[in-house]
């Protein structure tokens, strides 16, 4: 069920275009008032994502609106034709998301932009570092209007240790001058573990000396922003450090997922194993691959057609995702077949679990439409190599031709060559 946005204007045409545009973007149902009467109606019957507020309105002339939409805990954008700067500083104080002039095209465009970011922003944590306990609960009141989840602690060593236990984090808020760890040693730490690729930093500080900015930038730090600072400042400095986050991810996911299923690719696969294979020489880890192929695939492709194919590739990689730890390497190899590696484990679990997705796979069915279900197999190569004996390229080719007996054998069936 799509989420609800209201707008409060009482221009009628510029309301329905707002709207207009808005749905046309956005998956959100939009309700207009064009008076405040009209609008506490509407927010007596439903819950909205944010609300879009002109500022005069003929029952509510100075902006009554908005401190009454505030108190019932309504997320907030201010419309307003009114560019006087006292004006506005004094709206901003106000528990608000942003104030928006009602100027044109480019403002509406603005908005639906606000509202996409705000949308995404749930998808975010944030960690406050600060020994601050006003300012702590101010950053937080700041960061939940944008829609972000936030975690607050007072100095660096908490902050550590947050992150250590706490791997949903992608941004940490951190002041200068703090018991304990200050927000320096704090960004050095964490550059020691994150890169500004991985985890954003954003500094903030009193301090009118400029070498502590160079410092905090050279440390590592995304941004910094001196206080004191504008409630606008702030917010734009904060989105736009999470967009280049989100904006290098998505080019890090072209680079190294499939297209087609979201697993990772071949080449990430055998890097990623190049820097495994070097972690275990210490530890002695042992780890179990195995190579998965669908059965009779062709059949499928030639009786189906290849768009049924996919759906089938995409549902198996589903099943292999689900059906491994979070530490596990799953990723396509191309075609039908996949390679999954099981870190730190034994013949028998690894043995166990080839056998359980073999079997999910035999009892799952895949519906092409309302009338027509198929059902299909896979074949599994599994070994469990001996790094200091045994290459990853010998691994997968002992894998292959274990995946090639289990497929000679009659298929459906794990076919497995473990060392001691």
């Amino acid at each position: 069920m799509s989420q609800r946005i209201l707008i409060v204007e009482d221009n009628k045409t510029l309301a329905k275009l707002i709207s207009k545009k808005i749905e046309t973007a956005l998956d959100f149902k939009v309700d207009v008032a064009y008076s405040m009467s009209e609008a506490k109606l509407f927010l007596k019957m439903y819950k909205y994502f944010i609300t879009l507020l002109d500022i005069n309105l003929p029952d509510a002339p100075n902006g009554e609106i908005i401190d009454y939409v505030l108190s019932k805990e309504n997320h907030v954008i201010v419309l307003s034709a009114n560019i006087d700067k006292e004006f506005r500083r004094n709206i901003l104080k106000k528990n608000i998301i942003d104030y928006v002039n009602k100027g044109g095209v480019d403002d509406i465009n603005y908005i639906i932009q606000t509202i996409t970011r705000l949308q995404k922003n749930q998808n975010h944590t944030v960690l406050v570092v600060d020994d601050s306990m006003v300012f702590r609960k101010q950053m937080q009141n700041f960061l939940q209007n944008l829609f972000f989840k936030v975690i607050t602690v007072a100095h660096g060593e908490e902050a550590m240790g947050m992150l250590h236990t706490n791997s949903s984090i992608d941004l940490v808020l951190t002041d200068y001058n703090m018991p304990v760890m200050n927000g320096l040693e704090l960004t050095y730490e964490i550059r020691k573990e994150h890169n500004k690729n991985d985890l954003g930093i954003l500094a903030l500080s009193s301090s009118q000396d400029d070498e502590v900015t160079a410092l905090f930038l050279k440390a590592g730090a995304n941004d910094f922003i001196k206080k004191p600072f504008s409630k606008e400042e702030f917010s734009c400095r904060i989105n736009n450090t999470i967009e280049a986050l989100e904006n290098i991810q998505i080019v890090t996911n072209h680079a190294n997922r499939d297209f087609l299923t979201g697993l990772y690719n071949r080449r990430f696969f055998f890097d990623a194993m190049m820097s495994y294979e070097e972690e275990i020489k210490e530890s002695g880890e042992r780890y179990a691959l195995a190579l998965v192929d669908i059965d009779h695939f062709k059949k499928v492709n030639d009786t189906y057609g290849h768009d049924v194919g996919d759906q089938l590739i995409v549902a198996l990689s589903n099943i292999l995702s689900s059906s491994t730890n979070h530490r596990d390497l799953v990723a396509r190899f191309g075609g039908e077949e996949f390679c999954i590696v099981f870190k730190n484990i034994n013949r028998y679990s690894a043995l166990d679990i080839c056998q359980r997705i073999r079997q999910e796979v035999e009892n799952f069915s895949f519906q092409i439409d309302k009338e027509t279900f198929i059902n299909f197999t896979i074949s599994i190569g599994l070994t469990i190599p001996d790094p200091e004996d045994e290459s990853l390229e010998e691994a997968i080719a002992n894998a292959d031709m274990l995946l090639y007996k289990a497929k000679n054998a009659g298929r459906n069936q794990v076919v497995t060559e473990l060392h001691e």
